[in-house]
């Protein structure tokens, strides 16, 4: 009876220390799994995220890279809180209205489509131009004026914080497009567009520091009185920019028209016929800015 206990005993012992092995093996087991199973997620979740990060960087460098090369030929930032003195420029009864076409940011392929309408419908504009190469682009410059356009200023860089930075800065830009437009066509430019125009808020010297630099150089500077809409982020059909135009043009005595013959201002150059024919139904004298035309300004010029 003792033996058969023993016995019993040993077989109970054995079936504890193997059922903690069980446990032991099992708890180590998921604890594995668990384990295994935690790294996977956090290993997919750190990959995921490094994924984010790199498109998130590659978009960020890539608006970078936009926005740089839309500052250099295009004015998308333009301060849409302008307002002009229109005082003494009601179009009153009888009067023919004098329209201004002027074109800002060229010249581009789409300059030389222009200047073919222009041509077509005998009219001449004002080009407000910035820095290009000239072996890419001094055929457009030249012809802008020997077909008998005005040609302006519109800065070298077309950068604000490289224009705006300073007044040796801005000396220094308004030198060089001033130089490149004399040694490309001989025209000694006195017409000056200030990229954002004069009432512009990207400035850390304040606007009238610059307007004095171009008073001590004979430049006249001009702003616009009607905006077709080309500058803002919006994508205008060919019928709107008409319409832009047409709701203005019949308030105003002088009506300077602020349009853009960039790369990627297609709607403007496809709009051009059918905006002069509707100036021209409308009595409209379409003319190139010169030393006899009303000088348009925005009125917040000092900061």
């Amino acid at each position: 009876m003792g033996y058969n206990e023993g016995v019993e005993r040993q077989r109970a012992k054995r079936k504890r220390v193997a059922r903690m092995k069980r446990f032991i093996i099992t708890t180590i087991a998921v604890f594995m799994l668990v384990t295994l199973c935690v790294m996977t997620f956090l290993v997919f979740e750190v990959v995921s995220l490094q994924r984010q990060v790199d498109v998130l960087s590659a978009k960020a460098s890539v608006s970078t890279d936009v926005a740089e090369s839309v500052e250099m030929v295009d004015d998308t930032y333009l301060d849409t809180v302008y307002q002009v003195d229109d005082t003494e420029n009601l179009l009153e009864e009888g009067e023919i209205p004098l329209v201004y076409l002027t074109f800002d940011d060229g010249p581009s392929d789409n300059t030389d489509r222009i200047l073919d309408i222009l041509d077509d419908y005998n009219v001449k504009a004002t080009f407000f131009v910035v820095g290009k190469d000239i072996e890419t682009y001094g055929d457009q410059y030249r012809r802008i004026v020997d077909e008998g356009h005005s040609i302006g200023m519109h800065s070298f860089s077309h950068k604000y914080s490289e224009i705006y930075g300073s007044s040796d800065a801005f000396v220094s830009d308004y030198q060089k497009i001033h130089q490149l437009i004399f040694d490309t066509t001989g025209v000694d430019s006195k017409l000056y567009r200030f990229p954002g125009g004069s009432s512009n808020s990207l400035c850390n010297t304040s606007m009238s520091v610059f307007v004095d630099y171009l008073n001590s150089q004979n430049v006249k500077y001009y702003d616009w009185n009607v905006d077709v809409g080309d500058a803002t982020p919006a994508a205008f059909s060919s019928a709107e920019i008409v319409d832009n135009v047409m709701r203005n043009v019949v308030k105003y005595k002088t009506s300077v028209i602020l349009m853009h013959d960039a790369s990627n201002k297609d709607a403007t150059v496809e709009a051009l016929p059918e905006l002069i024919e509707a100036l021209q139904q409308n009595g409209a004298m379409i003319l190139p800015i010169t030393d006899d035309t009303t000088v348009i300004h925005h009125t917040c010029v000092v900061q």
